[in-house]
């Protein structure tokens, strides 16, 4: 049985808490622990309080409060040596508890917290009676602040109401004066409305005063195209004459000769003239310019002729990426399986791209190498070579879709090449305009150097 400070037993010991410690107790119960822990040494702490000793006291209530409960309710020798430390900070109050007149004047919870430590004669009596008057008491602070919110609330409700008729005699004005604005917004719609109908005539007119004018244009080129024909064929005639006046002046023909000559000077400048007034442009077409056809440098990957070319001959990928910016898309674990699938995939994965960096180099081309995310285990370390875009696939997406998509990225026009065996996915890119190129084709281009 634990003893008292006098020695005696302790019936206090004997009696039993048939409730939950209330919430305020205990938190003065934590508290009294955690001031009165610092003053014991290591080993006179229970085992599973030992880690907390060098915490501070606020740290010891925050992390160690339920521990500290625990320890104190199941070790009696800890309990008796934190009431001792209680003893020590508070005399007065744990030596009235000790008599069995606990000060009126005390806070009930530090009372009812006292006495769970101490467990003297009537300590659960106190303990429920503090939980009691804990419990009024917040309900007294409760309904104090119940009344205080509703009044609160009446108060705002009063002006609410206020403010709110405030605001709906305010809204009825405004809503008169939009009315009035709606009417006259109504009148100036209407007059709009007439003002569009007669531009709308207005133009009609204009629309077909252009057209006559564009007519009579017409007409007129092609009376002046007309003109210059006529004009063109007594040129040719006035050419003639002259040629025939050069050859009797040059057989010393008579004054009438010269009379001709004079007129085809007449003709040519009469010709001139009507060239500058009728301002005809020059020929900028030729003829030779509208014949449908391919012009170097506008190649795409649909126009190399393969007729001399197997398609498994690795020229071909030689013709395709020396198109202008050609972009090489290579499914890579499709093309390492192919060419040295033994190999682990990760040396797979560095012979490729070390092939590739070197086929980048020389061809100038843009190079993605693509492979699929599922095959790792972890995520891959490894720093591209230069010249190489090195993509795997997230997780959900296979590499073929990830191809896919790369391809639909490009603009329409730009020579893609995409390098793989799996026939679904040569067919997908290539009706999305993309040309596709067997691994094997790779491979061979690759042992090139």
């Amino acid at each position: 049985m634990v003893e008292s400070a006098s020695g005696e037993p302790d019936d206090g010991a004997a009696e039993v808490l048939d409730r939950p410690l209330p919430d305020g107790v205990r938190r003065r119960v934590v508290q009294i622990v955690s001031d009165g822990f610092g003053g014991l040494t290591v080993s006179e702490l229970p085992a599973q309080l030992r880690q907390y000793a060098r915490f501070t006291p606020t740290r010891r209530t925050k992390f160690a409060g339920n521990a500290m409960a625990t320890a104190l309710e199941g070790d009696p020798l800890f309990r008796q040596r934190i009431g001792e430390r209680l003893r020590e900070a508070q005399p007065e109050l744990t030596g009235a508890l000790d008599a069995g007149s606990p000060p009126p004047a005390a806070d009930p919870l530090d009372v009812a917290a006292a006495a769970y430590v101490l467990r003297p004669t009537g300590w659960v009596k106190l303990v429920t009676a503090a939980g009691e008057e804990a419990q009024r008491a917040d309900a007294e602070r409760v309904d104090d602040e119940t009344r205080a919110e509703l009044e609160r609330l009446r108060e705002e409700l009063a002006a609410a109401r206020g403010q709110t008729k405030a605001e709906t005699e305010r809204l009825r004005a405004e809503l008169e004066s939009a009315k009035k604005e709606a009417e006259s917004m109504h009148r100036k719609l209407r007059g709009a409305l007439s003002d569009v109908k007669r531009g709308e005539a207005a133009l009609r007119k204009a629309a077909a005063d252009a057209d006559a004018v564009r007519a009579e244009v017409q007409a007129q080129v092609s009376a002046a195209e007309s003109e210059t024909r006529r004009l063109k064929a007594r040129l040719g005639e006035t050419e003639a004459a002259l040629e025939a006046s050069r050859r009797a002046a040059r057989e010393g023909r008579s004054v009438e000769d010269m009379r001709v000559r004079l007129l085809l000077d007449t003709v040519l400048e009469a010709t001139q003239g009507l060239r500058r007034e009728l301002a005809l442009p020059p020929v900028s077409v030729r003829p030779a310019e509208t014949v449908d056809a391919v012009e170097p440098g506008r190649m795409t990957p649909k126009d190399i002729a393969a007729r001399a070319l197997s398609e498994n001959d690795p020229a071909i990928l030689d013709q395709l990426l020396a198109l202008p910016q050609a972009h090489l898309v290579v499914d890579g674990y499709n093309v390492t399986k192919t060419g040295y699938p033994t190999m682990p995939l990760e040396k797979q994965r560095l012979r490729l791209l070390g092939s590739l960096s070197q086929l980048a180099a020389q061809t100038g081309a843009e190079v993605t190498c693509v492979f699929d995310g599922a095959e790792l285990a972890a995520p891959v370390l490894l720093a591209p070579p230069r010249g190489v875009r090195v993509l795997f696939s997230k997780p959900g997406v296979t590499a073929d879709e990830l191809i896919r998509q790369l391809v639909r990225a490009e603009p329409p026009g730009r020579p893609v090449v995409v390098v793989s065996t799996d026939r679904e996915v040569a067919d997908g890119i290539a009706k999305a305009g993309a040309r596709p190129v067997a691994s094997v084709v790779l491979l061979k281009r690759l042992s090139r150097g």
